[in-house]
């Protein structure tokens, strides 16, 4: 997983960090006791224990049989952050009908400190890869070699595109994958052309997807959706361009239905 935390920063609390650094490592490590977690994070146990029992007493992390586990609080919280996105509201619908037309697994992603996050995912029929997509709603990503990902930065200033890539890089997850930015400034500027996104098996080997951007009435990106299923299904010419045009054709659906939502407050209003 990519660090995410933000360098350079002039105030930060270092007792705030540390307790996010013992959230992070119960993540990581699945659950852990007091001596394992503080050797992981190179702290004493008596420290460790402090933060561990602040945390439970706030509700945020769980003792079970000498073990500390994340809490459901996290749950509950993640819903509602999740709730809060127009775009997750009004594209949950839309997706899951696209996983239902096209059968395959259906996407629907957003950026956030230039990273990509999962807001949702959907699996049809003939769907592949579950237990992988479900742990991808679990962590963000990077954005270079996915569909979504790609959907996203071709839609962003160039000056965000090349602050994700200098804060970030663009390492390699398949002899696929674009890892330099010549290469992904023309992958960028072609998407912005014909309108959609290729993961090509940038990701994972044997995996296409096709990936559109969903914008708002002012054509800042939002977020995009995309589905995936096994290459040999993807590439089949006929097929390909159905599930393109089902992709462009949803994304257009969200980016009305967003764009009305966003104008209600414009109408006069009388009492």
């Amino acid at each position: 997983m990519p660090d995410e935390r933000p360098t350079g920063s002039p105030r930060t609390l270092k007792t705030v960090s540390r307790a996010f650094d013992v959230v992070r490592a119960l993540e990581e490590l699945d659950g852990a006791g007091v001596t394992e977690l503080a050797a992981h994070l190179d702290l004493s146990k008596s420290v460790v224990y402090s933060y561990l029992s602040t945390l439970r007493a706030e509700k945020y992390v769980v003792k079970e049989d000498g073990t500390y586990r994340l809490s459901l609080q996290f749950l509950l919280v993640g819903e509602y952050v999740r709730n809060q996105s127009t775009l997750y509201r009004i594209g949950k619908p839309e997706l899951e009908k696209l996983a239902e037309r096209t059968g395959e697994f259906a996407h629907l992603a957003t950026e956030q400190h230039g990273l990509g996050v999962n807001l949702y995912k959907v699996s049809g029929d003939k769907a592949v890869g579950s237990e992988y997509q479900v742990n991808k709603l679990q962590r963000a990503d990077y954005l270079h070699f996915s569909a979504t990902g790609k959907s996203i930065l071709a839609h962003l200033p160039r000056e965000r595109v090349d602050w994700i890539v200098d804060r970030y890089g663009l390492p390699g997850k398949t002899d696929a994958t674009i890892t330099d930015r010549e290469s992904l400034a023309e992958e960028l500027e072609l998407i912005r052309d014909r309108g959609y996104s290729l993961n090509d098996e940038e990701e994972i080997k044997g995996l296409q997807a096709v990936g559109a951007p969903v914008r708002n009435r002012h054509g800042r990106v939002l977020g995009s959706i995309s589905v995936s299923g096994p290459v040999r299904r993807m590439r089949e010419p006929e097929y390909h361009e159905t599930l393109v045009e089902s992709v462009v054709n949803t994304a257009n659906v969200i980016e009305v239905n967003v764009n009305m939502e966003e104008s209600d407050d414009e109408f006069p209003t009388f009492s």
